[in-house]
């Protein structure tokens, strides 16, 4: 998400996220200029805020298993009200690969519950008050 949003205390990460995300956008265009006639797509995926073994410590507390605060501001800025699971980025990698994708090229596909389109105003906290 650091690529599409700026987060705190990451300053270099976001910077190398929004890199990646910077040269996929140019290698999608040099491919074809420098292979015109070849079946090259170059596409990537964002991955949201899943809960893996690296980011379980920043998400959940070591001692009961509630939200950290930056789980807790996460939940509250995602649609979905969840964090993800590494399996659901799957879908999106076979679409990449297969021929239900043959016609993206230099996209990022978010896969963030929504996290990067909620501007933090709105529904989701009525339903929460």
């Amino acid at each position: 998400m650091s690529a599409i949003l700026p987060l705190t205390n990451v300053i270099g990460y976001s910077n190398a996220k929004a890199a990646v995300t910077n040269l996929t956008r140019w290698l999608a265009v040099q491919v074809k200029v420098d292979f015109p006639n070849a079946d090259i797509r170059v596409n990537e995926i964002a991955p949201g805020f899943l809960d893996t073994t690296q980011n379980h410590r920043l998400l959940f507390e070591e001692d009961d298993k509630t939200l950290t605060p930056r789980g807790r501001s996460i939940i509250a800025n995602t649609p979905f009200g969840r964090f993800g699971d590494p399996q659901e980025l799957l879908g999106p990698v076979v679409l990449l690969i297969s021929d239900a994708g043959s016609f993206l090229h230099g996209v990022t596909i978010p896969v963030d519950g929504g996290f990067a389109i909620y501007s933090g105003v709105g529904p989701l906290d009525e339903k929460k008050g």
